[in-house]
């Protein structure tokens, strides 16, 4: 853009802002096009490290951080960016979701849920709050949106249509936007046999299924592949694997109520389970074979600073030396109001 030397600050503003608004969608596009993860939330560190090609040690998330990632459309070609934010603390911290998913980038967001596949009784707990949070945050934007009229041009709208030939289409309830499931330390799940509920998750929900391991170069690799998609709208994986002895790959729309079976299993007397709907059945079925844990704890531990996993020893022993001092300046103080009340 060219001005003219005697143009103001706010000249050159304004003329901005109108040279913006008259490109056309295809120039919007290169420039702006990017794909929003949210992840668990919604990612591993290992895989995002993997995603952004960082040869560096995981660090424990610090409950909602931020990075993002470039990619080269082509040569004298503005690159495509993918804004990153990992949400890590479980399910104590799902409500910070609302800082990520907004009205500026819901039309462009994708979800990665990562579950920790070694730890089967509190899976599908986890996986409950988490799309739950996530679901409730779209749906609250997305009402917005629609109520204040706010135009968003050459976007996706939201929540996301299935094409016609979906598989078992009018059977499912499909995440409002992509979504990615990520079953982390696969090699450490004893019971493989029971992936199939997995599989059933990720298809209820419209969503594409991979099982990884760190110790896999073959898993972390199909599970950049994934990512990738999602971020900068790549060709998808078109490989499926539904071995449940090995580690599952399943694109979204490869799969089918059919292709996966009953929810049954020699485990479970399926007449005594008293379900509302599909998903409830195999929640019943998983949670017969996996107790779910207690997470009281968990969900009462809102506060990071308590959260064990952050622990600085130095730090934290200044701050119980000062906090007791703070009680005990309140109670001084409250013996001084009580002799001021008894005094004539």
């Amino acid at each position: 853009m060219l001005s003219r030397s005697s143009d103001t600050l706010w000249d050159i503003a304004a003329a901005e802002v109108c040279s913006r608004e008259s490109r056309t969608d295809e120039e919007d596009a290169e420039e702006d096009a990017h794909r929003e993860l949210s992840s668990s939330w919604a990612a591993k560190t290992t895989i995002l490290l993997r995603f952004l090609d960082r040869d560096e040690a995981a660090k424990p998330t610090l409950a909602l951080e931020y990075t993002f990632g470039r990619r080269a459309r082509g040569h004298n070609m503005p690159k495509d960016i993918a804004q990153l934010w990992e949400l890590g603390g479980g399910i104590s911290l799902s409500d910070l979701v609302q800082i990520p998913i907004t009205a500026d980038n819901v039309s462009s967001l994708s979800v990665v849920l990562v579950l920790d596949v070694s730890k089967p009784n509190a899976l599908w707990e986890t996986m409950e709050i988490l799309l739950d949070s996530a679901r409730s945050q779209v749906e609250k934007v997305c009402a917005s949106l629609q109520k204040t009229g706010e135009p968003r041009s050459g976007k996706t709208r939201v929540p996301r249509v299935l094409h016609k030939d979906y598989p078992d289409r009018e059977l499912i309830s499909p995440f409002p936007v992509p979504l990615l499931i990520v079953g982390s330390k696969f090699d450490i799940f004893q019971v493989k046999s029971h992936v199939i509920q997995l599989r059933f998750i990720a298809h209820f929900y419209g969503a594409s299924l991979i099982l990884t391991s760190s110790k896999s170069e073959a898993t972390m690799s199909k599970s950049r592949s994934f990512v990738n998609q999602l971020a900068f709208g790549t060709e998808r994986p078109k490989s499926v694997s539904t071995d449940p002895s090995k580690p599952l790959a399943i694109p979204a729309g490869f799969d089918s109520l059919n292709q996966i079976g009953p929810a049954v299993t020699s485990d479970v007397d399926i007449g005594t389970l008293h379900a509302k709907n599909p998903l409830d059945l195999w929640k019943k079925v998983f949670e017969r074979v996996f107790p779910h844990e207690n997470t009281n704890e968990c969900k009462e531990l809102k506060d990071p600073a308590k959260d064990p996993q952050y622990s600085e020893p130095l730090i934290d022993s200044i701050r119980a030396q000062k906090d007791q001092e703070l009680e005990q300046y309140k109670r001084e103080q409250a013996k001084s109001w009580k002799s001021l009340a008894l005094d004539p």
